[in-house]
Formats: structure tokens, C-alpha cells, sequence
């Protein structure tokens, strides 16, 4: 007991894969069907961290009471208000949409966490978690985030062709999933173009925010752009398999991570899982949505995909299914296999 005492949080922060995501408005559904496609094949345990609206908070502590004892088990949440450290706060909230500028000030607020994996409520997760946490470990030594690529092809990439701030490389990243190293952005002077000298992350995000904000238009991710143009030493560029997104096959098909090896994280932007202009995205949101939690994966979740996905064939991005479809077979035959062993193993000993 004595050793609990001296290390409270040691247990959850040291075994936990730390999600964070923020939730205003309409979007309640929404992350809770991220964060079942984040407990539905994750291996090691969770740790959500759930930034939200008061008038959310009590909705989100009931609906994930209501999951089976078999998922609830793996993971452990926290809900936070919204708050803004520096500058205006109703000036950060209104930034492109409705709090998402929280994600910027994710390295101040949970001074306790190490590292940290955000993502926008419009995602799914279509393999582990554990693969792009793994990825922390392949930093080098002046790495402390990493996002994927805006667009594969300068010309049809939105920075590339209209942006008027400065930003990372030469199509823009994308901030929908960051994996961030928060010890280390907590711990880094950061090149910009206010001062000579470095500044640190929470000092230099309301003056940069003041200097720019009549040029930005996708609010805190131009401004994730505009730091790492000037410290782009600092920034891991993942692949665009790990942040997919209608972009990549409503033009054509131009991301080949996701050819060869398949879709690891869905990214629905433009509101695509709530119309029919990519019914593709739309019937993996309403197919994990409606998945029982204790039935069979195969039966319930992926047959029922494969079907949906022969209405889509006539669609752009419904062309390629097996680029949606290869990944999240293959996390649900080792799901499904370690269950058996499991089993097995289980009935062995009698």
C-alpha cells in the first residue's frame, strides 16, 4: 500500500496509450463511435482523455457506463471543461469550429501525461491503437509531434494552391491525428517570427495567433502549420494511411500506403459520415456504430461492411474497397484469433 501512496498514477499512465479528443456541439455521437472503434481492437489499456461541454459531460459518463464490462475494463476516461491558458478564451472557442482550438493547449493542461495521441471526433480507427503509438518510438531526437500529410499532390493541395501563412513542407500537414511527445513540447524553445529567441509552446500561441489570424482559415491546424514551418525539425511526417481522408480517393486514388497495406485510420472530414457524398466513409461510421459489442466481428461488422461496400462500387472512393477494407480484416483476424487461444488455453487447464 505504501508503495500505491507514492506513485498514485503510476499504474494507468505507465501501461496507458493516452487518446485525447474534443467534443462540442452536435458531436457527441460522433466521438463516442472514435472511441468504440479505439476499445473494438486496441490491445493495450486506454486512457481517454474527453474534452467537452458541460451540457455533454453527464451524456458521455452515461453512455460509456452503458458499454459491457469486457470493454469498459480496458480503458479509463476523464472529462475536462474547456479552457484556453492564454488570450481571449470566446476568441480561441470561436476559432474555425467550436472549441477546436482546445487541441493546442493539450501540453499545458495534462501536465501529467508523457505522451499523447489526439484526434478529431470524425475518426475511426480500422487496426490497434498500439501501431501508432508505436511510432513515438521511431522519434528522433528533436521529433516531439507527428501528422500526416494535408495532400499527397501540390497541385490539388489546398496549401499548396491558397494558403497566405507560411506551413510545413509543401502540401501542409494535416492535424486530425497528431501524436505528440507532450514532455518534450513542454520542454522546447520554439523558432518563430515574433522574437529573435525561442519561446516556449504556451507563450507563443496567442501572439502568433494575433500576428496570423487575418490570413488563417482552418484555425488552430494553419497555426499547427505556421510552427512547424519554422521548426520543422521537429515534426514526424506519417504516412496518409494513418489520417485518411476523402481527399485521398475523391480525385483518383493518390495515397499508396493505403493501396498496399489498407486504411489504418479512417478520417471522415466535410461531414462526410452524415450525407451521401461518400457513402463509402458512411457505411464503415453506421457499420461500427451498429455493431453489438459482444457479437461476433467477422459476422456482425465485417460482412456487413463487405455488403454496404457493393452499394458504393458506382462512387469514387467506393472503387477501391479493399483499400478500406485490408487493414481492418486483418486487425479482426488477430482479435478474433487471440480470442480463440485464449479459449483454448482457458479450457486447456481443465
Amino acid at each position: 500500500k505504501s508503495g500505491e501512496q507514492k506513485h498514485p498514477k503510476e499504474p494507468s499512465s505507465l501501461q496507458c496509450m493516452h487518446l485525447a479528443v474534443v467534443a462540442c456541439g452536435d458531436r457527441l455521437e460522433e466521438t463516442l463511435i472514435m472511441l468504440k472503434s479505439a476499445v473494438l481492437f486496441s490491445n493495450r489499456r486506454l486512457c481517454f482523455h474527453i474534452f467537452a461541454e458541460d451540457s455533454l459531460k453527464p451524456e458521455f459518463e452515461t453512455k460509456l457506463k452503458e458499454w459491457p464490462s469486457s470493454y469498459t475494463k480496458k480503458f479509463e476516461s476523464s472529462i475536462y471543461p474547456i479552457t484556453f491558458s492564454v488570450g481571449n478564451a470566446q476568441e480561441w472557442k470561436k476559432l474555425f469550429k467550436p472549441c477546436a482550438a482546445q487541441r493546442l493547449f493539450l501540453p499545458v493542461i495534462l501536465k501529467d501525461v508523457d505522451s499523447l495521441l489526439y484526434v478529431d471526433t470524425d475518426v475511426l480507427f480500422l487496426r490497434p491503437i498500439d501501431d501508432i503509438w508505436d511510432l513515438l518510438r521511431e522519434f528522433n531526437s528533436t521529433q516531439l509531434a507527428a501528422m500526416a500529410p494535408e495532400h499527397e499532390i501540390p497541385k490539388i493541395g489546398w496549401y499548396s494552391r491558397f494558403a497566405r501563412h507560411p506551413y510545413y513542407g509543401t502540401t501542409g500537414v494535416n492535424s486530425g491525428v497528431m501524436l505528440m511527445n507532450l514532455t518534450r513540447i513542454r520542454s522546447t524553445h520554439f523558432k518563430n517570427s515574433l522574437i529573435p529567441g525561442g519561446l516556449t509552446w504556451e507563450e507563443m500561441l496567442y501572439p502568433l495567433y494575433q500576428k496570423y489570424k487575418n490570413y488563417i482559415t482552418w484555425g488552430d491546424q494553419d497555426l499547427l502549420n505556421i510552427i512547424f514551418y519554422f521548426n520543422p525539425e521537429c515534426l514526424y511526417v506519417f504516412p496518409c494511411q494513418w489520417n485518411y481522408r476523402p481527399d485521398h480517393c475523391m480525385y483518383g486514388s493518390n495515397c499508396r500506403g493505403a493501396e498496399e497495406e489498407g486504411v489504418s485510420i479512417l478520417h471522415g472530414n466535410r461531414g462526410v459520415y452524415h450525407d451521401d457524398k461518400q457513402p463509402t466513409f458512411k457505411a464503415l461510421y453506421e457499420v461500427i456504430r451498429d455493431f453489438p459489442f459482444e457479437d461476433n466481428l467477422f459476422q456482425s461488422l465485417y460482412y456487413p461492411l463487405q455488403s454496404r461496400f457493393l452499394d458504393t462500387v458506382h462512387t469514387l472512393c467506393g472503387r477501391i474497397p479493399q483499400v478500406f477494407l485490408k487493414q481492418i480484416e486483418k486487425t479482426m483476424k488477430k482479435v478474433y484469433e487471440n480470442r480463440v487461444i485464449v479459449y483454448l488455453g482457458a479450457n486447456h487447464r481443465y
